[in-house]
């Protein structure tokens, strides 16, 4: 359109794609490919030789020590009307992100009206009282700032990327778009389309079907994380879902007391805190609805789920059971033995079933996010004639994370010296600031958690992994959600006796 001066040359240009001829492209190639060709020689130019060097180059450097992580202090305040703060403060970049973090997520949907919190934070910033989504993004765009919103499953977050010398009016409309947004109609019922159509994507996605329907099945009905891990509920109740539903949660959940505001980058608390009263002073406190959280009963496995994909190309299994909550004292030792176990490319899972037996392009397994009882997922997209050998090899890998094959000796070497020597990169953005921030809100972890977090990585123990190991990961209580084409896996499957065998249609237990 710039170049060609005319909104619809994409259109020419797709009718010329599909309508040249073999003899069209030999003309343009004749005309373009032969034609005189331009060489630029600069002289005089420098005399190049091979040099000497002691440098033996058949043996690989060795590493050296990983630089110590300056993580910044974190900084708290609280404004007059209870909005708790989090600021770290990072000058290197004129750059400020600040993430206001509410605590609701979609973990503050039930089963009647699941995708309500992802549809509302998609409407959010469509329109305030006095602003329209179009004079939204003018006046951001003249500020060179951003906002965006999302849901993780305890927390509704609201992002503002600005200037530093720009805050103030950034802040200003940033806070219009949290206190008054307006919930235009029309966007309610697009948004609305757009995610029924993204769950029409998921469930015929074998990966996200699974993950649809696994929360309910590990959670039981009236969990408050019953409802797809995807976030983004059921287009049964999205469709019923009305412009006066999404003021009510944002009236429920938007309070001051019930949120945090993360700030990390090119500021200073005694300049930041008189913006944010000026910005967000004249909000309401107010009293959110409670979220179930209970702990979940331990599961005795013996269960498998199937849901059929006719003529899919692979299969893709998934074990998982309910674990541990977040926030616990063996989290740092969880977290490196997941990733050694399911979270890296060279990760047991991988080493298995991709570098060793090539079934798989690519597995993972971990411990999803969350503040009440964890999800342990194990995800494995297998080729489809290896699906009963690749569960096999699955739960091989789960029992023996553990405790049948303890970590130890070069394997524990190898982990550590990585997680070590990725942690001076770990938090050179703004965004790591904000997601260390949010994990330190989301589990309740201290103010000096990760400026330690380098000295407790490099005390872990083989014992203490292979301990914590034991505690996150239960493979007793496993169950199995398998998608593909059931006439040729269900058999294998069922001779495998792995319990219980349950077909599935979609999201319908």
């Amino acid at each position: 359109m710039t170049y060609a001066g005319d909104s619809t040359v994409y259109l020419d240009r797709l009718q010329t794609m599909a309508t040249a001829s073999a003899a069209d492209v030999a003309k343009s190639a004749r005309q373009w490919l032969d034609a005189n060709h331009y060489t630029l020689v600069v002289h005089p130019f420098p005399q190049l030789s091979a040099g000497s060097s002691a440098l033996d180059r058949k043996v690989l450097p060795a590493l050296g020590d990983a630089p110590e992580v300056k993580f910044p202090k974190v900084q708290r305040a609280t404004l007059s009307n209870g909005l708790k703060v989090m600021l770290m403060e990072r000058h290197n970049v004129p750059l400020v992100n600040a993430s206001l973090a509410v605590d609701a997520g979609s973990s503050s949907d039930n089963a009647k009206n699941a995708g309500l919190a992802g549809l509302t934070m998609d409407v959010l910033d469509e329109g305030t009282a006095t602003r329209s989504a179009f004079a939204i993004q003018d006046e951001l765009d003249a500020l060179g700032a951003r906002i965006s919103t999302g849901n993780s499953l305890d927390l509704s977050i609201v992002n503002l990327s600005a200037l530093s010398t720009n805050l103030g009016p950034s802040l200003e409309i940033f806070a219009d778009v949290v206190l008054h947004p307006a919930f235009p109609g029309d966007q309610v019922s697009l948004l609305r389309q757009q995610r029924i159509a993204r769950i029409k994507q998921e469930q015929v996605q074998p990966t996200a079907a699974a993950l649809r329907i696994a929360p309910l099945l590990l959670y039981g009905e009236g969990h408050a994380y019953a409802t797809p891990l995807t976030g983004t509920g059921y287009a049964a109740t999205l469709d019923k879902l009305t412009r006066d539903d999404l003021v009510a949660w944002h009236r429920d959940w938007f309070h001051p007391n019930n949120s945090t505001l993360i700030v990390t980058g090119d500021t200073t608390m005694e300049k930041l805190l008189p913006a944010l009263e000026n910005a967000l002073g004249s909000w309401k406190q107010g009293q959110p609805p409670a979220k179930k959280l209970d702990a979940v009963p331990r599961s005795t496995g013996r269960r498998v789920y199937l849901i059929d994909k006719p003529d899919a190309p692979q299969s893709v299994i998934v074990a998982a059971h309910v674990s541990e909550r977040g926030g616990l004292p063996e989290d740092l030792a969880i977290e490196t033995v997941l990733r050694n176990f399911g979270g890296m490319s060279t990760s047991r899972l991988n080493r298995n079933l991709r570098l060793d037996k090539h079934w798989s392009y690519g597995t993972s397994g971990s411990l999803n996010n969350a503040r009440g009882p964890r999800p342990f997922v194990v995800v494995a997209p297998v080729q489809t004639d290896k699906t009963k050998e690749s569960i096999l090899e699955v739960q091989k890998e789960i029992a023996g994370v553990a405790g049948a094959r303890p970590i130890a000796g070069e394997e524990f070497a190898s982990i550590m010296r990585s997680q070590v020597m990725r942690l001076p990169g770990a938090y050179e953005t703004l965004g790591s600031l904000t997601s260390a921030a949010m994990g330190m809100l989301t589990f309740g972890r201290s103010e000096d958690y990760y400026a330690q977090y380098a000295n407790n990585i490099r005390a872990l123990t083989e014992a203490s992994l292979n301990d914590a190991a034991k505690k996150a990961v239960r493979p007793d209580e496993v169950i199995w959600i398998i998608v593909g084409d059931l006439k040729k896996i269900e058999a294998g499957i069922r001779e495998l006796n792995l319990g219980e065998v349950v077909k599935l249609d979609g999201d319908k237990l």
